[in-house]
C-alpha cells in the first residue's frame, strides 16, 4: 500500500462502526485535501482479487469498511489456514498501536472464543517512546530467537525499510513471548495462542454479547478493592521474578471480568537485568495502580512497596531519574 492507501486505513481505524462517515468522501477529502480518493488501478485489481479469495474461503460476520477488510485477511488469514480461526465477530477496542478483534476458533484451538490484536502498520502506528523501552533489547525474529543474520543485523543499524519491518515484528514478537512466559508462570494474563507478523491470538477475556471492561471504568465493591489489588501486586511481583517489567501497567490495561482480572499489552516489557531505567519504569507501574486502588479503598504507599519488591528480588536501586 502507498502512502494515501495507508491514509484511507487510518480513516477506517479511527472511526469505529462509523461506515457512513468512512464513505462520506467530502468529509474525508477536507481532513486530507491533498489526497485522491481512488485506489490505482493496480491497488485496485489486488484488492479485488483477495475479496474475491475471502469470499471463497475467509469469512467475516463483523462487518468491515473497505481498507479494513484487506488489512485484516492480510493479518489473519495465516490464523484462518492453520484452522485456528473461523470467524471474525466483531472489534472489541481500537487503539493507537493496535485493534482487537472478537474471534471464533477454528478446530485447532480449544477456546470457543479468541482475541485477535492487530497491529496497525508501522507507519501508523504512534510510538514516540519505543526507543525508551527498546533500549538493552536483543531484536528478535519470527520465532522468537535472537537475530544474527548480518544482513538483518544490518537492515536494523541503517533503518532501512526492511529493518524497520524486523523493529516492528521484532516488537510485537517481544508481546508473544511474554505473555507465554507469564501465562506459564501461573500469571493472569490472556492465553497466547500463535504469532504472525502483525497479530497475536490469544484467549478472550468476556463473552459473545460483551468484553471484559478496562479496570479504570470500574468502581469496585469495598470488598473486592483490597484482593485485587493484592492479585494485581502479586502479578507485578511475578514478572519481576520472570525478569520482566511490564512498562506501562495501569488500570487502564488490567482487564475485569466476572471479579477476576488480566493484565494485557507487553509489546514495551523491560529487562530488569538490562535496562538502564528499569526501576524508575517499575516504580512507575507500582505508583499508577497504587494511584487507581485509593480512591477504591486501598491504603498503599507505593514508593516503600515497589522498593521492597525490588531489593527482594535482587535489585538494586538506580538513581532517580523520571520515566515519562
Amino acid at each position: 500500500m502507498d502512502t494515501k492507501q495507508y491514509l484511507h486505513l487510518l480513516d477506517e481505524l479511527d472511526d469505529l462502526d462509523q461506515t457512513e462517515a468512512l464513505l462520506d468522501k467530502s468529509k474525508r477529502r477536507n481532513k486530507y485535501p491533498a489526497r485522491n480518493p481512488r485506489m490505482p488501478d493496480d491497488a485496485t485489481r489486488d484488492f479485488v482479487h483477495k475479496q474475491d479469495d475471502s469470499s471463497r474461503n475467509f469469512k467475516f460476520t463483523y462487518q468491515t469498511a473497505r481498507f479494513e477488510e484487506w488489512w485484516l485477511l492480510e493479518s489473519l488469514g495465516a490464523f484462518y489456514e492453520h484452522r485456528w480461526v473461523s470467524d471474525v465477530l466483531s472489534r472489541v477496542k481500537a487503539g493507537k498501536e493496535a485493534s482487537v478483534y472478537l474471534c471464533t476458533s477454528g478446530t485447532g484451538v480449544h477456546d470457543r472464543l479468541l482475541a485477535a490484536k492487530v497491529y496497525r502498520p508501522r507507519q501508523l502506528r504512534n510510538l514516540k517512546n519505543d526507543a525508551l523501552y527498546r533500549m538493552g533489547r536483543t531484536d528478535l525474529d519470527e520465532d522468537g530467537k535472537r537475530i544474527v543474520d548480518y544482513g538483518m543485523l544490518k537492515a536494523l543499524h541503517r533503518r532501512t525499510d526492511y529493518g524497520e519491518e524486523l523493529r516492528h515484528q521484532s516488537w510485537i514478537v517481544y508481546e508473544f513471548q511474554t505473555l507465554k512466559t507469564l501465562r506459564g508462570a501461573g500469571a493472569d494474563v490472556p492465553e497466547p495462542y500463535a504469532v504472525e507478523h502483525n497479530a497475536i491470538l490469544m484467549g478472550y477475556i468476556g463473552d459473545k454479547n460483551s468484553s471484559a471492561l478496562t479496570l479504570n471504568t470500574v468502581e469496585l465493591e469495598s470488598a473486592e478493592a483490597k484482593p485485587l489489588f493484592q492479585r494485581v501486586i502479586h502479578n507485578i511481583e511475578l514478572m519481576l521474578k520472570h525478569h520482566c517489567v511490564h512498562g506501562d501497567l495501569s488500570a487502564y490495561n488490567i482487564l475485569y471480568w466476572n471479579g477476576d482480572i488480566a493484565l494485557i499489552d507487553f509489546p514495551q516489557v523491560v529487562s530488569p537485568d538490562v535496562h538502564p531505567m528499569a526501576w524508575e519504569i517499575f516504580l512507575r507501574d507500582v505508583k499508577r495502580v497504587c494511584q487507581y486502588f485509593r480512591p477504591q479503598g486501598v491504603q498503599a504507599d507505593s514508593q516503600k512497596l515497589a522498593r521492597d519488591l525490588w531489593i527482594s528480588h535482587g535489585y538494586r536501586i538506580s538513581k532517580d531519574v523520571q520515566a515519562r
